[in-house]
């Protein structure tokens, strides 16, 4: 039969392991975010210094690829933390609400670099202006 103190003891390990590999995926999250935020933001300079005309849609859409990334891993890390650590309807339903902030903000991420919504495909070279806008329904 197990020890019911040593079974506390790895239970508790187990405990602290996935909570400091959640606040890792956070860190993680966080640099991504910044050092996407920071090379975006050099190579728009060297952009515009070098007078390349969609320089500001290269920035836009290189910020937005690190949000995007960023996001994902902070979701990664707030379902380890809920489905692992705390089991309580509070924070499944905080969780959900969570995943659903996050989730609209990518969407709208999505929409502001490729001009056209997630679920829709990507516009060939030939369309018109009109297709595929955010907003129109297909």
């Amino acid at each position: 039969m197990p020890d019911p103190e040593a079974t506390s003891t790895v239970a508790n390990g187990l405990m602290k392991a996935i909570e400091w590999s959640a606040l890792g995926i956070e860190v993680l999250a966080v640099a991504i975010i910044v050092y996407g935020s920071l090379h975006g933001s050099i190579r728009f300079l060297f952009h515009v210094r070098s007078r390349m005309g969609d320089a500001y849609d290269l920035y836009k859409a290189h910020l937005g690829k690190g949000l995007l990334l960023g996001l994902e891993f902070l979701v990664a890390a707030d379902v380890i933390r809920t489905v692992a650590l705390e089991q309580t309807l509070r924070s499944v339903l905080m969780l959900g609400l969570l995943v659903i902030i996050r989730t609209f903000l990518s969407w709208s991420i999505v929409v502001e670099i490729e001009d056209r919504w997630p679920w829709q495909r990507p516009r060939e070279s030939g369309a018109t202006a009109a297709e595929g806008e955010p907003g129109k329904d297909e």
